[in-house]
């Protein structure tokens, strides 16, 4: 299904010096009064909780491993980091929150297996749940090239055991069916029958899409397509909000490359409508991402 450049393991040893006390699996919760850098003109920020979600994710992987600050390196001192390869939202209600509203977000992280990490993130207001989002990563460095189309896989020692039952499993699961091509039809569209629609190419401009370590920044797959879907269809773009969102990730881009958003089905529902979105990467069409996407109009549930 997909044309994806495949990595490779690497396991490093724990370094005791940076690790202050037993491996755990972490939990936070605080509270966040929401204003203009919290929200857009249709309710909370997706991509502004998404980043900060990643962040928190971040965090917890340190706690997780008893690191003050959250500072992998393997044997080599190369720098490691958390790569995401699915995240999903689910029973989303953003359109209902507005400025000076009380955002709590509950977060808690659980190891799934040797190479990858789950962190489930709670979002509540005024009491009242407005969205959980399911965020699965696996730790990487870069190869000895230095570019971002081929990774390292790093098994990172110091955390806690796997647990059988921890949430995310299902969805770990899928993204790794969907990387390994296996996977045939998802949410009602049979990806062998559907045909592009429509496509759109975009320039990541290094001073906004690309994180501080250099990567094409996950945040920004879901920004491209929700500005793809704003050419296709502003219209409805004007007036919907997130539902559910699952991203799946293969792979990422370098500074100065191109990135094509491709929608490969659409489906009209009675409250909103639900959209398939392949991103590609210009320089040679390998997949690098697929967006499922069920937007509500004014927030309201379909």
């Amino acid at each position: 299904m997909n044309k994806h450049v495949p990595s490779r393991d690497i396991v490093f040893s724990r370094n005791f010096r940076s690790f202050r006390t037993p491996a755990v699996h972490p939990s936070s919760s605080d509270a966040i009064l929401l204003g203009m850098p919290h929200l857009s003109s249709n309710g909370l920020s997706e991509i502004w909780l998404l980043k900060d979600l990643g962040h928190r994710h971040w965090l917890l992987l340190a706690a997780a491993a008893g690191m003050a600050v959250p500072a992998f390196r393997d044997e080599a001192g190369n720098s490691v980091y958390a790569a995401f390869c699915a995240i999903s939202i689910e029973d989303g209600d953003f359109a209902a929150v507005g400025e000076n509203d009380t955002l709590r977000i509950t977060s808690s992280l659980a190891r799934l297996s040797r190479t990858q990490v789950s962190s489930r993130h709670q979002l509540v207001v005024d009491g009242r749940a407005i969205g959980t989002v399911i965020m699965i990563s696996t730790f990487i460095r870069r190869a000895t090239d230095g570019g971002n189309h081929t990774v390292a896989r790093v098994a990172v020692a110091g955390l806690p055991a796997a647990l059988d039952s921890a949430p995310g499993q299902e969805l770990a699961g899928l993204a790794a069916a969907f990387r390994g091509g296996r996977v045939s039809r998802h949410r009602d569209f049979d990806f062998r029958q559907d045909a592009e629609i429509a496509s759109f190419t975009f320039d990541p401009c290094p001073g906004l899409d690309f994180n501080g370590a250099g990567f094409l920044y996950f945040a920004s797959f879901v920004a491209m397509v929700d500005r793809a879907d704003w050419l296709f269809d502003p219209v409805t773009a004007m007036s919907a909000a997130t539902a559910h969102r699952e991203v799946f990730f293969y792979g990422n881009v370098d500074r100065g490359e191109t990135v094509t958003v491709r929608l490969f089905a659409r489906r009209a529902e009675v409250a909103g409508v639900v959209n398939y979105w392949r991103l590609e990467r210009g320089s040679d069409g390998v997949a690098i991402a697929d967006i499922f996407t069920r937007k509500s109009y004014s927030g309201t549930e379909p």
